[in-house]
């Protein structure tokens, strides 16, 4: 059990239920509200935040002076990013633009809220 105290487990449990939400709004409350690329963006959150996470603890255990640098360097690079791929994906064309820019926020958002949680529990262990 000790996968799900690493960042990597606590974010693979963490998609797994972004997925399931996603699911259960897609079947059961409204499947309009749901863009046909919404496992795209989830996938695309879900590498970005690994690779961004393992990064930046690379860098944190290299030089732990470094780490705010670090862990606001990667908050900017997601950012940069997300912001690549939104540009992409309507410049190639994607349909129902709207609906596909409010679910690219709302997986931004509920993936930030674990980068928060994330930050909170490891100032949480630095700070005892």
């Amino acid at each position: 059990m000790k996968i799900f105290q690493s960042q990597t487990g606590q974010l693979v449990v963490y998609s797994v239920f972004v997925i399931g939400l996603a699911l259960f709004i897609q079947q059961i409350i409204q499947p309009q509200w749901v863009h046909d690329k919404i496992w795209q963006i989830i996938g695309f959150y879900f590498g970005l935040v690994l690779l961004s996470g393992l990064i930046t603890q690379k860098l944190i255990k290299s030089n732990k002076e470094n780490s705010v640098n670090a862990i606001l360097g990667a908050t900017v690079f997601r950012f940069f990013a997300s912001l690549l791929f939104i540009t992409v994906f309507i410049w190639r064309g994607v349909d129902d633009i709207v609906l596909f820019v409010v679910n690219f926020f709302v997986i931004y958002l509920l993936y930030l809220l674990f980068d928060i949680y994330g930050l909170i529990a490891n100032l949480r262990a630095h700070s005892k």
